[in-house]
């Protein structure tokens, strides 16, 4: 991939990393990057998907003006001095004109946004704009120009349905290699199910493409017959796969639209359950199964999900509205073979979804009502917020996310063990935000305490710490000592109350600290978006 100036090393923000059955994923920036390393990469940079370039005047004309090149000046979180605005830097992406005065693109193209103009072909005005929507779950958003002009002579483009294999389709974008409009072809060579890298926790319905990677196209319309059929957003590196990108297709972009009708997004809905496959024989007579490849059994039911109370371990799950379920999880949708959670997927907040489950050999109606999306977000990527934190006496406690690891690479044991089985093993029950002394600004009356970093707090001063909230209200109060307690440490943390409010003030010039702390109004401020 060809550098440019706006191509930034790895050192400024170490990629977190995750890994899909054996191979590292990097997760996704909305600036352009080119590590020293690359294994394999599935970037949500702008795709230009397509190994044979079409010729403009063969698309028509109304598509080609209602597709903007979006720039957006951004600036990202500090983690490590949160107290501190993080470091600017730009980016651009694609996107198309949805209705008679909005604009769909990726949400990685305009997360951390200060500033965002967009253009379009055979105009020479830089046009003001706004995120209004974002769903960083799905990697969409709807961007509001300010001046109206810019709508002139476009048109909404219309949503088309998923595309057959081996189709072509069209992208349009503004990848790197140029300033003008381009036009690409790929062939639909797969549907399927996969993480979507922005936010890394997530994962929906994509379409592949045979297709090469160029940062600028994320965000483009996918065009077939003269409607959109998906947008571009990610795909392999080239040294990795050759011509393969993908799409989010219409069912997606569809459920966020009506998802935003109210003018809030709810975020996608999660039925928060484990199932393993019955394809053994054996297996499937002691579940009371007939030979006919169908049902899966619960595996796991997360306690803070909407299943909790609703199915069992055991449970052997046989249809979900009406589709039946194959042994290997899978159900027919609209003439795909999808995983059987593609149909919870398209359910919004305060719907239901009807189940037909084996309990005890049992058949028995199961009805799951959606009335909260999964609460627990630590461990996919934040974007738009201040990093939340408590600054006390020099210790930085801050909770436990993977933007906070990955600014800080922690080494210890028991936070990456907290952090890797924060939903498997529902230590969110008794640590909803794991507060981690991630950091100490060097001081007089913090000396000797280097030990305790990277420490999770357990309590302070007899107080149970659950949330940062629970920290601040803790170390609000006015003991003579203030007793802090870690998980797994024997020893006590000791500062006298005295020394720190003589210390405050030095602290605060000495490293330029603007704010004590950040505490976000919501309840769980790193648990949940």
């Amino acid at each position: 991939m060809p550098a440019s100036s706006d191509w930034q090393g790895p050192d400024d923000h170490p990629p977190a990393c995750l890994t899909v059955g054996d191979n590292p994923i990097y997760k996704p920036h909305t600036r352009i990057h080119l590590p020293r390393l690359m294994i394999l990469r599935l970037w949500p940079v702008a795709l230009a998907l397509g190994l044979l370039v079409s010729p403009l005047r063969a698309q028509p004309n109304e598509i080609r003006k209602s597709v903007a090149r979006i720039n957006n000046t951004m600036q990202d979180a500090n983690y490590r001095v949160p107290w501190l605005p993080g470091s600017l830097g730009g980016g651009s992406g694609t996107g198309w004109v949805v209705s008679a005065d909005r604009i769909v693109t990726n949400a990685h193209v305009v997360s951390n946004a200060r500033f965002l103009t967009v253009e379009k072909e055979n105009d020479p005005k830089k046009y003001i704009a706004t995120v209004e929507h974002i769903a960083h779950d799905c990697d969409l958003a709807i961007l509001k120009v300010e001046d109206p002009a810019f709508f002139k002579n476009t048109i909404p483009l219309a949503l088309g349905g998923i595309p057959e294999l081996e189709s072509t389709v069209s992208v349009f974008g503004y990848p790197i290699g140029g300033e003008r409009l381009s036009v690409t072809q790929g062939i639909v060579s797969r549907v399927d199910f996969r993480t979507y890298t922005h936010s890394v926790l997530d994962s929906h319905l994509t379409i592949q493409i045979d297709a090469a990677i160029n940062p600028g196209n994320s965000g483009g319309p996918v065009m077939q017959q003269g409607k959109v059929v998906g947008v571009a957003f990610q795909g392999f590196s080239g040294d990795v796969a050759q011509n393969v990108g993908y799409m989010i297709p219409t069912p997606v972009i569809r459920h966020f639209l009506k998802d935003i009708e109210d003018g809030h997004y709810d975020r996608y809905m999660d039925l928060s359950i484990g199932v393993a496959n019955t394809l053994n024989p054996a297996m499937r007579k002691g579940l009371g199964l007939t030979d006919d490849d169908r049902g899966v059994m619960v595996s796991s039911v997360q306690s803070a999900g909407v299943c909790a109370g609703k199915l069992e371990v055991g449970d052997v799950l046989m249809s979900i509205e009406g589709h039946e379920i194959a042994s290997d999880g899978m159900v027919e949708l609209d003439g795909e073979r999808v995983l059987m959670s593609e149909v919870a997927e398209r359910k919004f907040l305060g719907d239901e979804v009807k189940m037909s489950i084996l309990r005890d050999k049992k058949p028995l109606d199961v009805t799951i009502k959606f009335d909260r999306a999964w609460p627990y977000l630590m461990q996919a990527n934040t974007y738009d917020t201040p990093p939340p934190y408590v600054l006390f006496g020099g210790l930085l406690f801050q909770p436990l996310s993977r933007n906070l690891l990955g600014a800080y690479q922690f080494t210890s044991d028991r936070v990456n063990y907290f952090y890797d089985n924060f939903v498997t093993k529902e230590i969110y029950k008794e640590h909803p935000e794991i507060i981690v002394l991630s950091a100490i600004l060097p001081d007089p009356i913090n000396t000797y305490l280097a030990d305790f970093r990277e420490g999770i707090v357990d309590e302070i001063d007899n107080h149970k710490i659950r949330t940062l909230k629970d920290a601040a209200d803790a170390l609000a109060e006015k003991p003579e000592f203030y007793v802090i307690k870690f998980v797994g440490i024997a020893r006590p943390l000791v500062l006298e109350r005295s020394a720190v409010e003589a210390a405050k003030e030095r602290i605060r010039k000495r490293y330029n600290v603007l704010a004590d702390q950040n505490i976000p109004a919501t309840e769980f401020s790193s648990a949940s978006r």
